[in-house]
């Protein structure tokens, strides 16, 4: 019997289980294996992801990354590279790296090349000795989420309802975008954007209201919007060629 294969997202926050989602939903759906780990989740906020995380099929843990101090030191290569040699994955789902030097969100670019580090170093005898029963595992194939160019995209519409009440387990997350987005638009944007924003009762709903929208807007635009096949897809870049035994449709 073969061995159901394991996809691995490395996560820097919990919001991309759900932004994943589909994709690991769909592996876990086809009999594969699912698991994230999360470098920067606070602790308040590790139970949502990992009621978000049940909803999609998916398994979940956290490392002990701390906001603010992400570095790409020997230390957190050793923890990551532990991750990758315990589950062995064939693929994984990361940060896009165009996309993260560009995001002002903390500590995204020094955790990208931190990522990268641990992939290449999963498969070297780096740390041997700091891990004993975990021999080296190949660099698996690599996917980026929502990367500025994608090449290729994941048909999500059968699982779109999973993916929408994992983000709403995010609680956290979303009251706070409920603070964020009025920091940044006018009110009459916000109306525009959430018919009946104003009256909505408080950040959480608010945050929801509005995540819904973009989430809609953003998959949309990646299935249907962009003349593609599906109604609903997820985007993604994956690192290096495609390799084919003959051209598919």
């Amino acid at each position: 019997m073969t061995e159901p294969s394991h996809m691995l997202l490395l996560a820097v926050y919990g919001m991309e289980v759900v932004e994943a989602g589909g994709a690991l939903a769909k592996h876990a759906d086809a009999g594969g294996r699912s698991h994230a780990h999360v470098m920067l989740a606070r602790e308040r906020s590790r139970p949502e992801i990992e009621r978000a995380a049940a909803h999609l099929g998916v398994t979940v843990d956290f490392g002990d990354f701390r906001n603010g101090e992400v570095e790409p030191d020997v230390a957190s290569k050793t923890a990551l590279v532990r991750v990758l040699r315990t589950v062995r994955p064939r693929i994984v789902i990361s940060q896009d790296p165009e996309h993260s030097q560009h995001d002002l969100d903390p500590d995204r670019r020094p955790a990208m090349t931190l990522l990268l580090e641990s992939l290449a170093l999963a498969a070297r005898d780096f740390a041997l000795d700091a891990m004993p029963g975990l021999e080296p595992t190949p660099i698996p194939t690599i996917y980026y989420l929502t990367p500025h160019h994608p090449n290729c995209v994941v048909d999500v519409s059968d699982v779109w309802d999973r993916k929408e009440r994992a983000m709403d387990e995010l609680r956290n997350q979303m009251t706070f975008s409920g603070q964020h987005f009025p920091r940044y638009y006018r009110p009459e944007h916000l109306e525009r954007m959430v018919p009946g924003w104003g009256e909505l009762e408080d950040d959480y709903a608010r945050g929801r209201a509005m995540h819904r929208v973009l989430d809609q807007v953003t998959h949309l635009h990646n299935g249907a919007g962009g003349h593609g096949h599906f109604a609903f897809a997820e985007a993604y870049r994956r690192e290096g060629r495609f390799h084919l035994d003959a051209l598919i449709p």
